[in-house]
């Protein structure tokens, strides 16, 4: 068995010049070429995707390779997956050339066997050079251009994957980031055969999903679940970067802003034990992408207004007039291929590369005291007790029962409300998860009270262009909609704040 460690990103074909420039600059101890064939197998029921392996027979030249790929990880576009290779005499895969122990208990092999049949093929031209750096480890880096295919459909293959032969891990990113100085590259989490599995189910891709709790455990060290929740958040983003990158859906970019936040709230969580010079790069990097999705708060709030031919706006007299403003607003804020060109661009992929090595790497460790390591190795349960008290402390001091809040006032706060939201997001799952919801629900409701409040400011500021008698108009129709809003979130905000914590 060997554990296969790799990187993938897609590229446009245009990218193999620059791919060359970059390769005459390295040390090459070998290069290749040749083409590929491979065809993945299942059953009619899918176990075999069902239990995350992968079954392929390769063909090259007149040489026929069985490989079984068993379930592994994906951190931002590394992937660790156990590989099983053996020679065969032709096309037909014969499991049993494989150890018992590569199989999951519940996978009964010889039934596999039987029902065993091809699925999708991949057949491509792969360009292959292996790569000497300079800490001695050994790269080996490839760029396939081919296709997919399955059912009569195909889907095209034009992507890099650098693999290490020998080495450290750090040699993978390091070429990585030369390779993406100029940009044009895109981390992959899809692998072929994902997109082959895909294609044969006439599946038509993933959905926005809003970020769901972390996976988290008692017993598990505070450490343990710092890596947990950077890893979850990472995952989430290169989830969607890819939902955006197929569809071009917006909410998709919103989730990618959502993980952002996440990854900067853990930052701040741990703070106590992780120095800021230890994340400094990361968190510049963070901040930087995030100001560049700023613009996706205003772009949903105009798309709300405009919906329907502007029914929101009905009432209003200026309401065509309105339209032609938003409109005009929201053309004004980036574009699809603007987003598109920041997912290629060489910053963007850097921050992926930078902030996975650093998760993998344990990159905070050098930086941490005796008391911050004990801290760290300890239970994460008193931990998250403490945090989440806080927390609720933070939460009833700027949501005080006795005071009056007003528009601005929930507004300035709502990225706090969402920040401490997250906290809650990050050890929901130690604690009863009705007692939990319960606790969670008004405060969710609260915010999606402040984003309904949020929704109104593009009329607002389009206030000044109007008629004297339109404006009069607009004022008393936002007054009568703040007001009505203020009225049920003060409500839901002193329901919060009346509610016993879930945490000990």
């Amino acid at each position: 068995m060997e554990t296969e460690i790799e990187l993938k990103f897609f590229v446009s074909p245009e990218f193999s010049s620059q791919l060359l420039r970059k390769i005459s600059e390295a040390k090459i101890l070998q290069q290749s070429s040749r083409m590929l064939g491979n065809v993945y197998f299942d059953t009619p029921d899918q176990i075999l995707r069902q239990h995350d392996i992968g079954l392929r027979v390769r063909r090259f030249d007149d040489v026929f390779v069985q490989t079984l790929k068993t379930a592994g990880r994906v951190v931002a576009g590394l992937h660790q997956r156990p590989e099983y290779n053996a020679e065969i005499n032709g096309t037909d895969p014969d499991l049993s050339l494989h150890p018992v122990d590569a199989w999951p208990e519940s996978v009964n092999v010889a039934d596999v066997q039987q029902q065993l049949a091809p699925l999708f093929s991949t057949d491509f031209e792969r360009q292959q050079w292996l790569v000497a750096m300079p800490d001695g480890s050994q790269v080996e880096l490839a760029f396939d251009q081919g296709e997919v295919s399955a059912e009569g459909q195909t889907t095209p293959i034009c992507e890099v994957e650098l693999e290490l032969k020998s080495g450290q891990t750090d040699a993978l990113f390091t070429l990585a980031r030369e390779l993406c100085a100029e940009g044009g590259m895109r981390l992959g989490n899809l692998s072929k055969a994902a997109r082959g599995y895909r294609l044969a189910a006439g599946y038509q891709g993933d959905q926005v999903t809003a970020l769901p709790f972390v996976p988290v455990r008692s017993g598990q060290s505070v450490e343990s679940v710092f890596v947990n929740i950077l890893e979850h958040a990472l995952g989430h983003w290169h989830y969607h970067e890819q939902i955006f990158a197929e569809r071009q859906e917006l909410p998709a970019l919103y989730q990618i802003h959502q993980a952002l936040t996440l990854i900067r709230q853990a930052l701040v969580i741990f703070g106590g034990m992780i120095p800021r010079r230890a994340s400094a790069l990361v968190r510049q990097e963070l901040q930087w992408l995030e100001g560049e999705l700023d613009w996706l708060g205003e772009f949903a709030s105009i798309e709300q207004l405009m919906a329907d031919k502007g029914h929101v706006l009905k009432k209003l007299n200026a309401r065509k007039v309105l339209m032609k403003q938003l409109q005009a607003r929201q053309q004004r804020l980036p574009e699809v291929e603007e987003m598109m060109q920041l997912l290629e661009s060489s910053r963007y992929c850097g921050l992926l590369l930078d902030l996975s090595r650093w998760i993998l790497s344990r990159g905070w460790q050098p930086f941490l005291d005796d008391k911050s390591r004990e801290r760290l190795a300890g239970d994460i349960k008193p931990f998250a007790d403490h945090v989440l008290n806080r927390s609720w402390e933070e939460l009833a001091d700027v949501f005080p029962a006795e005071r009056q809040l007003n528009r601005i006032d929930y507004l300035d706060q709502q990225p706090r409300l969402n920040r401490n939201l997250l906290s809650g997001l990050c050890f929901a799952e130690l604690y009863d998860e009705e007692k939990r919801a319960g606790f969670r629900m008004p405060w969710l409701d609260l915010l999606r009270g402040m984003e309904d409040l949020q929704q109104l400011e593009p009329i607002r500021l389009l206030l000044e262009q109007q008629e004297d008698e339109d404006r009069t108009q607009i004022e008393k129709w936002l007054s009568r909609k703040e007001e009505s809003l203020l009225h049920a979130m003060d409500q839901t905000r002193q329901i919060g704040i009346e509610l016993a914590p879930y945490w000990p």
